[in-house]
């Protein structure tokens, strides 16, 4: 190792505090100069692709349903921007890619890109290796790996980017640009590269959507057109339900206008034989030889012989092509010498799977009939069904007029009467005075019954304190919840003021074991207004619920005045259950001795001990109803 004079460091200090000579100064000021150039090229290639992308996106909002010119402009932007020679974009279906749209792509390739069609990936191509994985493909020299494939055999490529186009990650298509050239791609052109690939897919997207928005846009106006048609024709069978010719010239006017036809019959069929009902806008020289016919029993190998045959419709694609005109049928000659008919619909009309007549639409081209069409005329057939059926029975009615006209006051009446029931008595009783057809159910009797009744603890003092309307609220809630499930457990309403109510059971409809089915709705009412007195806690309503429920003779029957009957049931029963009722804390459900003897293996009982009852001589055991057994622990 060779030492270094000690002057040497103090010659390279000053070496560097010397005056910077002109040379020194040069290199410097070209350093400076490369540096300003490098700036100015990336500023003026992000302005660039800038103006690419504002401009791609533009046309995608101003030609959202004109892919093949948003495609052009994406790959001539894409290869202008990133330096290549041509691009092109693949659409993928799932299966096959099929060549969308191309740019610059030397003639050969061009069209072989266009004879080709829907094609699978070479094995080993970037095109196989982006679809399988859905990523981006940069290769510097594609010619250098040996695959045959078209862009580099045809179109010469070397250096290559291949983007995924994507949407909900499924792959839709592949968005390619190549150089002649061994240059690969810088990573800003990728990016590039991939923001237009990610365009594409907005295009193609945008496109599906104004294509399906069109079609629902068609779709609806068919429909409409439809709908109008059938609500015109039964507009004019309602006007008109003693008068067919009108309601048959409305169903062909809208049969043939709306299925693009030039002319249609309306044939009614009687034991085979067709005589025409209607015509719209036959030639006349069809006219004079149909009159000339008359009524006639078609040959079974004519359109018309095959819907009397089969009962169903029959579409003739070219009628000059049909065995029918082949053979000469006077029927299928007339209506193409006489009416230039080439392309028919016939449609049955059916009652009860018999035939009574048949549409007929016709075109003078060779140009089949939708489905929706067909449908449409088939729509029509059934509502000329339907006037045929109300001119019939119009008939008929004004026949049986005058003897209906007092069966009709007289059931009025009925309804009136039962409207009065229903509404001032309980569901059960009304119910089966209409089935029984008699009041017998309301005159007074005497029956073994069990009576409930149920009220809130506290109410008399929210109802002083509260605003009249949180009252009301309250009350409507409560019998709502109430009401349901008197009416799922059968109970009879026998009355309700304010928060108590009354509910009996095995009367006027009677109950094998009526105690039993009133605990189990006792505790059904217990569970579903705890949960509704826990969220009125929560508003500052302290407020309980309570039940009574005895069973015990009473006499029942409907008591009041004519415009007010109410359904009574009279007797101790009534009394102890209200006073139970009393008795109960919030949540307890008290039940007499005589129900627990009806329900002690359904549900678990706890004595709560005597009460003396008001109006009850003797103290009387009660007992607090905790669960059915088939809720009970194991």
């Amino acid at each position: 190792m060779t030492r270094r004079s000690r002057g040497s460091g103090k010659q390279a200090k000053a070496r560097r505090n010397a005056p910077k000579t002109k040379r020194n100064r040069g290199v410097s000021i070209a350093g400076q100069e490369t540096v300003v150039v490098r700036l100015t090229r990336e500023r003026d290639e992000a302005l660039l692709r800038e103006a690419a992308n504002s401009e791609i996106l533009q046309l995608i909002s101003r030609s959202p349903g004109d892919l093949e010119l948003v495609f052009r402009t994406i790959l001539e932007d894409a290869t202008r921007i990133c330096n290549a020679k041509f691009g092109q974009l693949l659409r993928f279906d799932g299966s096959a890619f099929h060549a969308t749209a191309h740019f610059g792509s030397p003639p050969e390739l061009a069209e072989f890109e266009r004879r080709r069609g829907p094609f699978q990936p070479m094995p080993g191509s970037h095109l196989e290796r982006v679809m399988q994985t859905k990523r981006v493909s940069h290769t510097a020299d594609y010619a250098a790996e040996g695959v045959a494939s078209p862009p580099v055999t045809l179109g010469g490529a070397r250096s290559t980017v291949d983007v995924p186009m994507l949407k909900d990650d499924e792959l839709i298509g592949v968005f390619s640009i190549y150089r002649q050239e061994v240059r690969p791609f810088t990573d800003k052109q990728i990016e590039l590269v991939k923001n237009f690939a990610a365009q594409a897919v907005i295009a193609i997207e945008n496109a599906r959507l104004l294509n399906e928005l069109r079609q629902r846009t068609t779709d609806l106006g068919e429909a409409l057109e439809q709908q109008t048609a059938t609500a015109d024709v039964l507009h004019v069978i309602s006007s008109s339900p003693g008068d067919l010719k009108p309601v048959f010239d409305a169903i062909l006017e809208n049969a043939t206008r709306i299925c693009e036809a030039k002319f249609g019959h309306l044939q009614l069929c009687e034991d085979g034989i067709l005589r025409i009902g209607a015509m719209r806008n036959t030639p006349p020289a069809l006219i004079q030889s149909i009159e000339q016919r008359g009524p006639y029993r078609p040959n079974p190998v004519s359109g018309h012989g095959r819907v009397i045959n089969t009962k169903q419709f029959v579409h003739i694609y070219d009628l000059s092509e049909d065995p029918a005109y082949k053979e000469r049928d006077p029927g299928a000659v007339r209506m193409v010498e006489f009416g230039g008919a080439r392309t028919l619909v016939l449609v049955p009309m059916l009652r009860d799977n018999n035939l009574i007549g048949i549409i007929a639409i016709y075109r003078q081209e060779v140009r089949p009939f939708t489905d929706k069409q067909i449908t449409l005329v088939q729509n029509f057939a059934a509502q000329a069904v339907i006037a045929i059926e109300n001119a019939r029975l119009l008939d008929d009615l004004n026949k049986l007029n005058q003897q209906l006209e007092q069966r009709v006051a007289d059931q009025v009446g009925e309804i009136e009467r039962m409207g009065r029931l229903r509404r001032f008595l309980p569901p059960q009783v009304a119910d089966l005075i209409v089935a029984s057809g008699t009041e017998k159910q309301l005159e007074s009797h005497r029956r073994e019954i069990t009576a409930l009744f149920c009220d809130l603890r506290g109410f008399t003092g929210f109802s002083e304190s509260a605003d009249p309307e949180d009252v009301m609220a309250l009350l409507r809630e409560y019998h709502a919840a109430i009401g349901q499930i008197i009416i799922k457990y059968g109970g009879t309403l026998e009355r309700f003021a304010g928060d108590g109510v009354m509910v009996i059971f095995n009367d006027p409809v009677p109950i094998e074991n009526p105690a039993l089915q009133a605990v189990l709705m006792a505790l059904d009412m217990r569970t579903a207004i705890g949960g509704m007195i826990e969220k009125w806690r929560d508003l500052g309503h302290d407020l309980g619920f309570g039940i009574g429920i005895a069973h015990g003779f009473a006499t029942l029957g409907t008591i009041g005045f004519e415009g007010r009957f109410d359904y009574a049931a009279i007797g101790t029963v009534s009394n102890v259950a209200s006073r139970l009722c009393d008795e109960a804390k919030p949540g307890q459900i008290l039940i007499s001795p005589r129900v627990r003897q009806a329900v002690e293996k359904a549900v678990t009982v706890e004595p709560v001990g005597e009460f003396n009852l008001k109006g009850i001589r003797r103290p009387m055991a009660a007992y607090n109803v905790l669960a059915s057994s088939s809720s009970k622990p194991n």
